[in-house]
């Protein structure tokens, strides 16, 4: 066994006695079948930690795992600030060269990302806004204009270049190529009726700007010109700031038979949204990155959207590509950047459990194109997309045999769990609410695409409890777009504002409902979509049919030590 403590010593043994300081000096020392210990306390790095296939048979655990002595393990990519000066306005300002991130945490709480709302009157340009207002002149600082609902389901973000005017005007102009690619991309006329309806271009109205000193309020923070500005909290003490500078704290590549055990990942960033290609989100977590356009149409008459050729994906802040047998049991991934996982390229047989994904800015967890056999269960992923607002709290995409069982997902901006097209997913038994809070056209679970060739190798969605799904135009559990070879059974779906949407375009094929509870009636079966044996009920019969209080005792966490460790 190795130790590591942040108070250590690189040049000694890695005993007990005399541990290491780093976990880089730990990797290159372990041999397969080696348990390095983690003791108590913030083991910062300073570059991300990199695993090879030559650091495979390796568990990484906090001290004491699995006893009631167990120590608390943080791997950090945060900075510590200090050196900060009050002025007279109240703004605390702290000089940093050479910082660059997109949040701060202030004795662990997320500091908001001074902001204002732009009900400004801006016309749009070739190159950026004008306005008959002369405020945003007075704007200093690296600003960035948001643009929420640029597609009813997605939220882009451009940097401001410059911003000139006098007492009568102002001319906001633009990054490029993020602004010319938003103009381009963000053209739809959508005739249903929802969000959106209507031509329209997403780039005609920013939503709100960001990261100005100007906008400071109490508890939020700006980074101008490699200074620091917050303006804390009434009483706030400011002895523990810190700022996320890495993007990548681990990735590991061709590993095997790995574990880490009962250790909290947090303080990452993802600094692509401040550079000039800005974050033209589109989908999940995919966004537009420059190349091929493609316009796509819906039928019968429901318009068309223009959508990326080949989107590219954020990035994880812990990511594990081709990777096999890895085992996260009883983690924590909390203040991350991107996404807070990924599970990369061809794999099988990775697990998360009894672990807790939360206050991410970006999406949760990602499993990607060529996994096979992996597994999530007995995990609370919440408070997802603090900053993006399109993340699901967890996607599949490209997977074959993934299962997910037995998991909370809540508190996030638009779709709870994601699965695209793949083969063969499973998602039983999972308690998913209070999604959809800020974005359209969503569900707590949403399902697109092709899942299998057949009934037995499609996919299964099974025993979930769907319900407060908050945002108007949405479905408690979604199958969309071309869906195909999907079976909802045995689902509760309530308090949605339609459990589920039977006719979408592509149309569904080979998706069966039965034996589902929802409190609306979803209609008349297409060709394609089976119903049999489902019930709706009145929303305050709910609480008192056996069959919904069955499914509804069997969803979500079940306790065990390393989840009461993890919460």
């Amino acid at each position: 066994m190795l130790f590591v403590d942040p108070a250590g010593d690189d040049s000694g043994p890695g005993t007990q006695e005399r541990p290491f300081a780093t976990l880089e000096r730990a990797r290159a020392a372990a041999e397969p079948g080696t348990v390095v210990s983690l003791r108590a306390g913030v083991h910062r790095l300073t570059q991300p930690l990199r695993l090879s296939a030559a650091d495979s048979g390796v568990v990484y655990q906090a001290h004491g795992y699995g006893t009631a002595e167990q120590e608390s393990v943080v791997i950090s990519g945060g900075r510590p600030v200090t050196g900060w000066r009050r002025d007279d306005d109240g703004v605390h300002r702290a000089e940093v060269p050479g910082l660059a991130t997109r949040q701060l945490y202030v004795s662990g709480r997320r500091a908001a990302r001074a902001a204002i709302t732009l009900d400004h009157r801006l016309t749009r340009t070739e190159t950026g806004y004008v306005t008959d207002d002369p405020a945003p002149a007075s704007w200093q600082g690296e600003v960035e204009f948001v643009y929420r609902g640029a597609y009813p389901w997605s939220e882009a973000r451009c940097p401001v270049a410059r911003i000139s005017g006098d007492d009568r005007s102002a001319t906001v102009t633009m990054a490029q190529p993020a602004f010319g690619w938003a103009a381009r991309l963000y053209h739809s006329i959508i005739s249903w009726d929802g969000p959106g309806a209507g031509e329209s271009n997403g780039a005609d109205a920013p939503t709100s700007a960001e990261n100005s000193p100007a906008f400071l309020t109490e508890g939020s923070f700006a980074l101008a010109g490699g200074v620091l500005h917050y303006l804390p909290l009434p009483g706030e003490d400011l002895g523990e700031v810190v700022a996320p500078v890495l993007e990548t704290l681990l990735h590991a590549v061709d590993v095997h038979d790995v574990s880490f055990l009962g250790i909290t990942f947090a303080d990452a960033t993802w600094l692509r949204p401040s550079a000039p290609e800005g974050f033209l989100h589109y989908h999940g977590n995919g966004y537009y990155d420059g190349g091929l356009l493609q316009t796509v149409t819906f039928a019968e008459g429901q318009g068309q959207v223009t959508v990326p050729g080949d989107p590219a994906a954020m990035p994880g802040n812990v990511i594990f590509e081709s990777a096999s047998r890895v085992t996260l049991e009883g983690c924590r991934f909390t203040r991350m950047g991107g996404v807070a996982l990924e599970f990369r390229g061809e794999g099988a047989d990775n697990v998360v459990r009894d672990s807790v994904v939360d206050d991410v800015s970006g999406g949760g967890v990602v499993i990607g194109s060529g996994a096979l056999r992996h597994r999530i269960e007995n995990t609370h992923v919440h408070h997802i997309g603090r900053d993006y607002h399109g993340s699901p709290a967890i996607l599949l995409s490209g997977t074959r045999d993934t299962v997910l069982s037995h998991n909370e997902v809540n508190d996030v901006p638009h779709a709870g769990i994601v699965v695209y097209e793949g083969r063969g997913a499973q998602v039983l038994d999972n308690l998913v609410h209070d999604t959809m809070q800020v974005l359209a056209d969503g569900g707590g679970i949403y399902v697109s695409g092709s899942q299998g060739l057949s009934r037995d190798t499609g996919a299964l969605i099974r025993g979930n409890v769907v319900r407060d799904t908050i945002t108007p135009y949405n479905f408690g559990l979604y199958t969309d777009y071309g869906a195909a070879w999907v079976t909802v059974q045995g689902n509760v779906v309530h308090r949605a504002d339609a459990p589920v949407v039977l006719n979408v375009s592509p149309p569904l094929e080979h998706v069966t409902f039965t034996g589902n509870f929802w409190d609306a009636d979803p209609g008349q079966a297409p060709e394609g979509v089976t119903l049999s044996g489902n019930t709706t009920l009145a929303q305050q019969a709910f609480d008192d049919d056996p069959g919904v209080a069955a499914i509804v005792a069997g969803a979500g966490i079940r306790p065990t030590p390393s989840t009461a460790r993890g919460r």
